[in-house]
């Protein structure tokens, strides 16, 4: 009696029908799980640079905020340092100002003083003075005379007077007959500074004297 095994035989047919199917390009389980594999990874990739991207962001702004933050810090340092400047130069200006204002004052209580002086100097004998006025830089003098040479000696010391201008002279004018007295009248500009080669005054007021006892005779 022969047997047949059926079961052994069904599954061979049906092995010998799957073959037959992936040779055909029907998709299996294995290749679905691969392209998940893929999807997941570029998912995650894509993720990571996402992130990468948003961290460099970040920190470019932190760092451009922590670099305005030490400008304004700087800035506001820097305009104290210009106010403390300002008020200094303020402070200087009003000083040179004050100290330009006390040379000045010393400078006009020396001018007449120095004036009165140096024509004290050019003053030779027989010659006095009735009057002397200082403005504007100019000197007008009013005064007397014995003779018309002492006048003139005097005149000339003025204009050889290192301090002072060319005088303009006006008329020398007889006053008196008994004694003789002439009038005369003159004014002159000056300076603080004396022009040219300076002029010993004393060499000055000795030439005079030397020339009016010379005159009297």
């Amino acid at each position: 009696m022969i047997k047949i095994n059926l079961a052994r035989e069904g599954r061979a047919v049906r092995g010998a029908g799957a073959a037959p199917a992936a040779a055909a390009g029907v998709p299996t389980t294995g290749g679905a799980n691969l392209n998940n594999v893929l999807i997941a990874g570029l998912t995650i990739i894509g993720l990571l640079v996402a992130a990468g991207y948003w961290f460099w962001q970040k920190r470019e702004r932190d760092e451009r905020r922590e670099t305005i933050v030490l400008r304004e810090a700087e800035a506001k340092k820097l305009e104290s340092i210009i106010a403390e400047v300002e008020d200094y130069q303020r402070r200087k200006d009003s000083l040179q100002n004050r100290i330009d204002l006390i040379n000045q004052l010393k400078l006009n209580q020396k001018g007449p003083v120095r004036i009165m002086d140096q024509i004290s100097r050019d003053l030779p004998d027989l010659v006095w003075l009735d009057s002397m006025t200082i403005n504007s830089g100019r000197v007008t003098i009013g005064g007397r005379g014995l003779n018309p040479n002492a006048i003139a000696l005097f005149i000339e010391n003025v204009k050889n007077d290192p301090y002072f201008e060319e005088p303009t002279v006006g008329a020398v004018t007889q006053v008196s007959v008994t004694p003789q007295v002439y009038s005369f009248d003159m004014n002159f500009a000056f300076t603080y500074t004396a022009k040219g080669s300076a002029v010993d005054p004393a060499a000055a007021t000795t030439t005079a004297t030397t020339t009016t006892a010379t005159a009297t005779q």
